[in-house]
């Protein structure tokens, strides 16, 4: 039972980090309709912001890591959200009234972009990520050990999460953005700005990836320039599981993936923490394809 409780907690935490990179693919498929594949990529981007900042943030807090931790992800999370924008900016807004087919291959080569300049750039060697997040034993009792890390990664996730629930849901910001996602072309004969909301959502799903990404890298404390691969494919899996374009739905799917692939790996074999997840991504399309959340939609041929 204890191991059964250990492998639980780790396993929403993990879920948990899945759960918001697949909040931004969710947001910008609900709203544009084309899945946004550089996205894994501004994940790793956050990660080796936070890796270069680190150690100044940490010089400037004292090394207190309550202080520099939250500064380091803000800090992150400041840079990936310009980075979405501009790549919004110049590589998808051009492309906006061409078939989704160009998007999606625009999407793919900025995703290339990103990864081999990432290996120019910072060097293809693993780096080791540094600790920004205290690490104690919270709970030791009845044989159950459990570190800050995953606690303190849930947390963070939930807040997260919690805080973009209110932004869709009770600002102005966040009506125009669900009206764009049930009716972007009478959105736009209603006054709502597309390229503001549009540009308002990428912020929001960067943010997220690059919060994910220093949760990420302080549980696997090794970043590389194709850290993203993996992570940003299992949460994309995530997304269309609980029902892509439902932000319930994602955080659903993200827990899910989360929670079987650490009782996979903890019970069976680390060899099929990866298959485990497409397995579970063919069984939803085959029973269930709008997802768990999702609505069936009818289109016009």
């Amino acid at each position: 039972m204890s191991e059964f409780i250990q492998q639980v907690i780790n396993g929403v935490s993990l879920g948990s980090i899945y759960a918001l990179i697949a909040l931004g693919y969710t947001m910008v498929y609900g709203i544009l309709r084309f899945i946004n594949f550089a996205h894994s990529d501004i994940f790793m981007i956050g990660a080796f912001v936070a890796y270069f900042a680190a150690p100044m943030i940490l010089k400037l807090c004292g090394g207190n890591l309550f202080l520099a931790g939250p500064l380091a992800m803000v800090l992150s999370m400041l840079v990936c959200s310009a980075l979405g924008v501009t790549i919004e900016k110049l590589a998808y807004k051009p492309l906006r009234s061409r078939p989704t087919i160009t998007v999606l291959i625009t999407a793919i080569g900025v995703s290339f972009f990103l990864e081999y300049g990432g290996q120019l750039v910072f060097g293809p060697d693993p780096k080791p990520f540094p600790d920004l997040i205290p690490k104690a034993n919270v709970i030791d009792a009845g044989g159950v050990v459990v570190s800050s890390t995953p606690l303190m990664v849930i947390g963070t996730a939930i807040g997260l999460m919690l805080l973009l629930r209110w932004v869709v849901m009770s600002t102005k910001t966040g009506t125009a953005m669900r009206a764009l996602s049930f009716n972007l072309q009478a959105a736009k004969l209603m006054g709502i700005n597309i390229n503001r909301i549009v540009s308002f959502t990428f912020v929001l799903g960067s943010s997220l990836a690059a919060a994910a990404a220093v949760l990420y890298a302080s549980v696997y404390p090794s970043i590389n320039p194709l850290m993203g691969v993996f992570p940003g494919l299992k949460a994309f899996i995530a997304a269309v599981v609980g029902g892509i374009g439902n932000l319930v739905g994602a955080a659903l799917g993200g827990l899910i993936i989360g929670i079987t692939e650490t009782f996979v790996t903890g019970y069976i074999s680390a060899t099929y923490r990866d298959a485990i997840a497409f397995g579970i991504l063919i069984v939803i399309l085959l029973f269930r394809p709008a997802g768990l959340l999702g609505k069936f939609e009818s289109e016009r041929v």
